[in-house]
């Protein structure tokens, strides 16, 4: 039988759980070496029908007089520690009873009984009610050494309202804690400011301020959470009462999939290019994929590139990159955010960049080692791109078909960790390695435009493909090669059947598993009677236009240009061939979920349990699968909003954004009030500004599109208009007389293929789906990246 008291240094790792938060986090404090004074814990096994057990209360004895010992005169605070207190999604700060200088033997118990049964007040159930919790509590019981604290105090290692990190906030008391607790006594403030922990506060606290900063550092980083620490000083000395996260910055909850990491901390979110290939709701599974590959490859930490989790989008956290690289290389913030602007865009005017204070040292502690594996990985990945791309359709092949054979639970567990896992995160360096290769074409652009202006840079942008296809064109062209009968469809789905508008949310099936999705693009294209190859023909004539024009201006650098261009090709071939390679071993992971589906009677619902579950599951652990219904409430609650922002700089509420009748689809900021529209030039309401994503322009009338699925609905020679597009858009392009899109930047999807097939596009126009309406007519200028609304 587990023994019912147990000392802070005994509760081990396991036993924590069954300490309540209180509990399991002094004894995970007490153990790493904090000044935490000494105590135990009733667990809740001692109570047997409301009443201590007498077995306990023995063993309470024992411990009581063993610190008695050393302290005649010790006193004993008694404290709640119920298993649903103190967490990361509430923390019943005192809604449970607290007996606080408790002596005798008798004064002990009847504190652990008045602590125990409190757990049936009714302002704890009132409090469990609003928190959606089960209103009856398992309880542990803390018994404490009391501090005689000549100053007590409580430290916020983030502003619990903001989520600023700047500085860490406290105030103090003199005497016990609990006045400040109840708000019985008036406090004084005090602020350590980051990164250094320089003291702001009245001088008698600031002894004190050192230790206190470098503790509640310490905390936070070993818990990734910001702290909310109760704090005493007696004799000259600094103790910690307790800890637990600030509730109000809590941004997850895993087992409900309540997802918002903008609630976490004051920082600036975009998904300006990941929403462009994600352009879904991640259900939980997808998700954790997205973490998985995050953490195989990211050096920065706190720092997401595809599992960043707001309502289920996808966002990345530019102010943790540009915080680090700025303390690291010691510049002005606007030089290193102007490496982030190259890649995603600029930002539109007005918004700040909120920066976490790290010190250089703190910063290179953490990113050296993890650089130095991650270059490692990086360069051998980058070795072996050419034959990882040759190998891959073969290699996700043969899984597949290994996948489909696989019929014990255990067996497909060791296939996925022995296996695809290793070769998924491999093709997810080669991928990244790929990716690089087309960094210069950011600088040739901005040479380009410098020497001869954004259209004829643009139109010279435009033959990336050079003397091959460019993956991102495949499906497309592939399409029209079916029709003319060059390709047959068995080898349409073998190249191309991995790639389609939801190709990274491993939830909804490819256009492989769809029999009827290619017979149904052969007859739009069919209907709208496009020639694709003859646009790929023309493109190509004015490119070669623009490039004669450019020759005839600067003799000189006919040279120059030719090897540029040629590197800029093979860039984003690479590019763009390294990605439909991941794609492909991306819907190989899909393949697995689906069996592990089959084999443990989930079905779909796989999808809602995380990557590390899934493999709990298939071990024969299935506790996660009581969270489904919850999750899946979320999910649907997710997907049933609007778009957001693709900039959120702050803690971001959609239930609130959305009353706003007058918001941005491009930029949320926490600080600006309801409606404002700060930085946005609203002299001239009949034009929309973007990115230049292929030159030229023209006049038409404007078809809004929510998704590729309502493809039928383009006419040929409208304006295609949408949130965002990825590759599975690419059959309606042809009939698109020009493209615009909320999100985009220079090199999103959207603009390299309509430049390659010589159709104007304006990209990252932040709000053109709400400005314009279907049958408006409007004026594309694509070289310029402008819309103006005729009508």
């Amino acid at each position: 039988m587990l023994e019912s008291v147990k000392g802070f240094g005994e509760l081990t790792p396991e036993l924590q759980p069954l300490a309540g938060g209180k509990g399991g986090m002094l004894a995970r404090m007490y153990q790493a070496g904090y000044p935490v004074p000494e105590g135990f814990v009733i667990l809740s096994g001692a109570f047997q029908e409301g009443k201590l057990s007498k077995e306990a209360w023995e063993a309470i004895e024992e411990r009581l007089n063993s610190m008695r010992k050393n302290n005649r005169e010790i006193r004993f605070a008694v404290r709640s520690s119920a298993l649903s207190e103190d967490s990361a999604q509430a923390s019943f700060a005192g809604e449970f009873e607290s007996v606080l200088n408790a002596e005798t033997d008798k004064e002990i118990l009847d504190a652990i009984d008045t602590v125990y049964r409190s757990k049936e007040s009714e302002r704890v159930k009132a409090y469990s009610s609003v928190q959606r919790m089960e209103q009856s509590h398992q309880i542990a019981v803390v018994v404490q050494r009391m501090v005689q604290s000549e100053i007590s105090g409580v430290l916020f290692t983030a502003d619990p309202i903001t989520g600023s990190h700047a500085s860490m906030i406290g105030n103090y008391v003199h005497g016990l804690g609990e006045q400040l607790v109840s708000g019985e006594s008036n406090a004084y403030d005090f602020k350590l400011i980051r990164p250094k922990g320089k003291y702001d506060g009245p001088d008698e606290c600031r002894k004190y301020a050192k230790t206190l900063f470098s503790l509640a550092a310490r905390l936070e980083n070993e818990t990734n959470s910001p702290q909310d620490i109760e704090w005493a000083a007696a004799n000259g000395k600094l103790y910690l009462l307790q800890a637990r996260p600030i509730t109000t910055l809590r941004g997850i909850n895993l087992d409900t999939y309540e997802m918002n990491y903008s609630l976490m901390g004051e920082e600036l979110w975009i998904n300006t290019n990941v929403a462009e290939a994600i352009p879904d709701v991640f259900p939980p599974f997808s998700w954790s994929i997205g973490k998985l590959l995050d953490e195989a490859l990211n050096f920065i930490p706190g720092y997401y590139i595809f599992s960043g989790n707001i309502c289920g989008r996808p966002y990345m956290n530019i102010s943790r990159r540009v915080s680090m690289m700025n303390a690291v290389l010691g510049k002005n913030s606007k030089s290193v955010v102007k490496l982030i602007t190259d890649i995603y865009g600029e930002f539109p005017e007005g918004v700040s960049m909120p920066l976490y204070p790290f010190s250089p040292i703190e910063v290179l502690k953490v990113m050296v080692p993890i650089m130095v594996q991650t270059s490692k990985s990086s360069l051998k990945a980058s070795k072996n791109l050419t034959r990882f791309l040759q190998e891959a359709p073969e290699q996700c092949s043969r899984m597949r078909e290994k996948i489909k054979t696989i019929k014990e639970k255990q067996e497909l567990l060791s296939f996925w960790k022995q296996e695809l896992e290793p070769y998924f995160l491999n093709a997810w360096l080669s991928a990244g390695a790929a990716a690089i290769k087309m960094t210069n074409i950011t600088k040739l652009d901005k040479k380009l435009t410098k020497l001869v202006g954004t259209e004829d840079a643009n139109t010279i942008l435009s033959n990336l493909r050079g003397g091959s296809d460019l993956a991102s064109l495949g499906p497309v062209v592939g399409i029209s090669k079916v029709m003319k009968g060059e390709m047959s469809r068995e080898e349409y789905l073998k190249k191309y059947g991995h790639r389609g508008p939801h190709e990274y949310e491993m939830s909804i099936p490819d256009p492989m598993e769809d029999p009827d999705w290619l017979e149904k693009q052969i007859e739009e294209l069919k209907r709208s009677n496009m020639d694709v190859e003859g646009m790929l023909e023309r493109q190509h004539l004015q490119y070669e236009a623009a490039k004669s024009r450019f020759v005839k201006r600067f003799p000189d650098k006919a040279k120059w240009l030719d090897i540029q261009i040629r590197k800029a090709a093979e860039g984003a071939q690479l590019r763009e061939e390294g990605r439909s390679e991941f794609v492909r071993i991306f819907r190989v992971v899909r393949a697995f979920a689906l069996r592990a589906g089959e084999l443990t009677g989930l079905g779909d619902n796989i999808f809602f349990l995380y990557i590390d579950e899934v493999e709990d599951l298939l071990t024969g652990k299935d506790g996660a699968i009581r969270n489904i219904p919850a999750r899946k409430e979320n999910y649907e609650k997710y997907k049933a909003m609007p778009p957001f922002p693709s900039i959120i700089r702050g803690r971001f509420v959609p239930a609130e954004w959305v009353k706003d009748p007058d918001r941005r689809l491009d930029y949320y900021d926490a600080a600006m009030p309801m409606g404002a529209v700060s930085g946005v030039e609203t002299s001239d309401a009949a034009t929309l500004k973007g990115y230049a994503g292929a030159a030229g322009r023209i006049e038409g009338i404007v078809r809004i599109l929510k998704n590729p699925e309502e493809g039928e609905q383009l006419q040929p020679g409208e304006i295609l208009v949408a949130a965002t597009t990825n590759i599975g858009w690419t059959p309606l392009f042809p009939k698109a007389a020009a493209i615009i899109t909320d999100i985009g930047a220079p090199l999103s999807h959207a603009a390299i293929v309509a430049r390659e097939l010589g159709i104007p596009a304006v990209v990252g126009c932040s709000n053109a789906t709400v400005r314009l309406k279907t049958g408006d007519k409007v004026l594309v200028d694509g070289g310029q990246g402008k819309v103006q609304i005729l009508n």
